[in-house]
């Protein structure tokens, strides 16, 4: 029997008013501490060696998922042409003006076969070409075809801008998905498991994910982090924009996690694969990595600074979308662009929860209090 076999969603402790948790196999966040572990590989070092595919065979693996996973590379450029032929067969999908709404009806056209990994590696493929698929529309521009040749982060950028990235680019790329792929239980992850439970199919499971994924308390806002960065312009304005924004009551964006009582060591991964990036980044178009690590920088520790003097108490440091808005944007995806990327690369991660939820055969049913009026 697979460690997946016995991780349960059940309550490690019991009553209403107790601290509910998850076994799982597949990602522990320390907030903390600030750790991130991704079946049992800090995310550091994932982040600086892998690519997607293999962080995607790692999870399916410790969730019991059997081939195509041994082949991954060539059985997801695979499910990347397949998704691609079906791109006619969407209907209106790909002319909503969100892309989480593009996804969410375009990713639940895909084909059940009822195999777990066929399916896993299937639905994957299908939220990258639908994402893509769906910018390069919102631009007025043809969707791009895939190239199987090509890695899963590569073929994904090449379809959205239309030019094969250059490595430094599509390493970014990978570091980005590879950070964001799995994450403990959290609200989209959830509802995956919770679908799951009820013994329904891989795709209705990670389209309930991305329907989580989409609301603004879970999937978060990188766009507006680079909104703010071009407000402020150059580190040394940092200050007085972000006092003036604290002044007027309004968030610092890119600043808190509701887990993380340090910094996201998620940002950590993520500035360093800017540093990484910013010599590939030389024209007007590329400043993301070039000239916005810079300025991201200052404005971190800045806010960073005002915010501690202002609520000792409350820690509030950079999170994962501080840096992946200057990250997506360096790597060439539009803004709008930026969450359903996010999905692009956190598929892996569902659908590995998907498979460890199925094999604990349990519906999750959880308790509720009833505080409503009691008939006479």
């Amino acid at each position: 029997m697979t460690h997946a076999a016995h991780a349960a969603l059940v309550p490690t402790s019991s009553g209403l008013d107790g601290v509910v948790a998850a076994d799982t196999a597949l990602s522990h966040v320390d907030g903390a501490l600030g750790r991130l572990v991704i079946a049992g590989h800090d995310v550091e070092a994932l982040a600086r060696a892998a690519r997607l595919e293999d962080v995607a065979t790692l999870l399916w693996a410790t969730a019991g998922l059997a081939a195509p996973v041994t082949a991954l590379a060539p059985a997801l450029a695979a499910a990347r042409v397949a998704a691609a032929d079906r791109l006619d067969l969407l209907g209106d999908a790909l002319a909503a003006d969100d892309g989480m709404d593009a996804l969410r009806a375009g990713v639940a056209h895909t084909p059940v076969t009822g195999d777990l990994a066929t399916d896993a590696v299937l639905v994957t493929g299908a939220v990258a070409v639908i994402a893509a698929a769906w910018a390069r529309r919102r631009a007025g521009l043809a969707p791009v075809a895939p190239e199987p040749a090509l890695g899963h982060a590569a073929d994904y950028l090449r379809m959205v801008t239309g030019a094969a990235p250059t490595p430094a680019r599509a390493r970014a790329l990978d570091a980005y998905l590879v950070t964001v792929s799995d994450h403990g239980m959290n609200a989209s992850t959830f509802a995956a498991r919770v679908v799951a439970s009820t013994g329904s199919d891989v795709v209705s499971a990670v389209v309930a994910a991305i329907g989580a994924l989409k609301g603004p308390l879970h999937g978060g806002a990188p766009g507006p982090v680079l909104d703010m960065l071009d407000a402020i312009g150059a580190p040394a304005a940092a200050e007085a924009w972000l006092a003036a924004e604290l002044a007027a009551g309004r968030r610092i964006m890119g600043m808190g996690h509701r887990v993380y009582r340090v910094r996201d060591p998620r940002a950590a991964v993520l500035e360093r694969a800017l540093a990484a990036l910013a010599p590939d980044c030389a024209g007007p178009g590329d400043a993301g990595a070039g000239g916005r690590l810079p300025l991201a920088r200052a404005v971190e520790a800045t806010a960073a600074r005002l915010l501690r003097d202002r609520r000792p108490d409350r820690p509030l440091c950079a999170n994962v979308e501080f840096y992946t808005a200057v990250l997506l944007d360096a790597v060439g995806l539009p803004r709008a662009l930026f969450t359903p990327t996010f999905a692009v690369g956190r598929v892996v991660g569902w659908t590995a929860h998907v498979a460890e939820q199925v094999a604990t055969g349990r519906l999750i049913r959880p308790a509720s209090r009833y505080v409503g009026a009691m008939p006479a």
